[in-house]
């Protein structure tokens, strides 16, 4: 009878310890927020970041940054939310310190978000941009309808349980530039790993829905990050692709087979790519194609 008396307290205090390290908060260093947002250059990462491809539903017209279509995946079906200036139906009553925590450390003024919502890439972003980007969105037209709700079945509906995805998956912090590379190449990094967080769409997923770190931009086939080709160089060469043509293909959507990019690759490019400057489009061209 001692023995299972010791061997249920040692389990006790195991589970004890193992709920303790899953349920701490994850976050990561402090932001200067005192910086001054520049509305016109939020607008820009507004289109850098993907914002309007995922929080727009064009096709029921429900107005700029309103709620999108729902996501599907293996975890339920997830609708962007309304990200106007609206402060019932949006973000309006959000402080810039809680803007902050969402996009660096995945933890909404309703808990912890889902990784649907790609803060694994936006916690990279520098300080400049998130206060920039925040500065933008607080100045867009108030929608006050609010989006459609998320269909999340149970357990996943349970955002307590994402501490635990936190601690496995999740590391905040923020862009470090290789020295030895160039600084268009540095900048092509941040935007493919950060903002437009192109990895996190063209990288497959584990059963837990976390991008595979052993496979980045080797292409999705489906489930949680939806079906995207690689972005390897090796893929983007055999595919006929060079800086210039990458970086054109960015902008109108052409591909050297003549082919046109449809679907949502085809939303990311009408929505964001070609509202992005010459310079930053070469950048991620460059980055990709880097030997």
């Amino acid at each position: 009878m001692r023995r299972w008396t010791w061997a249920v307290a040692i389990v006790a205090v195991l589970g004890v310890g193992v709920a303790a390290y899953m349920l701490k908060p994850v976050t990561g260093p402090a932001r200067d927020l005192t910086l001054v947002g520049d509305v016109e250059r939020g607008n820009y990462l507004i289109r850098v970041g993907g914002c309007v491809a995922c929080h727009t539903n064009n096709q029921a017209g429900t107005g700029f940054l309103a709620g999108g279509r729902g996501l599907s995946t293996p975890f339920g079906t997830f609708v962007p939310p309304n990200i106007t200036s609206d402060p019932d139906a949006g973000i309006g009553k959000w402080t810039l310190a809680q803007f902050d925590d969402a996009m660096s450390n995945g933890m909404g003024p309703q808990g912890n978000l889902y990784p649907a919502f790609p803060y694994e890439n936006y916690t990279l972003m520098s300080d400049q941009d998130i206060v920039d980007l925040y500065a933008a969105l607080m100045a867009t037209e108030p929608v006050s309808t609010p989006a459609a709700d998320s269909d999340i079945p149970f357990p996943f509906n349970i955002r307590l349980a994402m501490s635990g995805w936190k601690n496995l998956f999740f590391s905040p912090g923020r862009f470090e530039p290789d020295p030895a590379q160039s600084e268009v190449y540095n900048r092509g990094k941040y935007l493919v790993m950060g903002p437009a967080h192109c990895v996190a769409c063209h990288s497959p997923r584990n059963a837990l829905g976390a991008v595979d770190r052993s496979a980045l931009l080797t292409g999705s086939p489906g489930g949680t990050g939806g079906k995207a080709p690689s972005l390897t160089r090796d893929a983007l060469v055999e595919a006929g692709y060079d800086v210039a043509s990458l970086a054109q293909t960015l902008e109108d959507g052409f591909t050297p087979g003549f082919d046109v990019l449809g679907g949502a690759m085809g939303e990311v490019i009408s929505d964001g790519t070609s509202h992005w400057t010459a310079e930053d489009r070469a950048a991620v061209a460059t980055y990709l194609l880097a030997e």
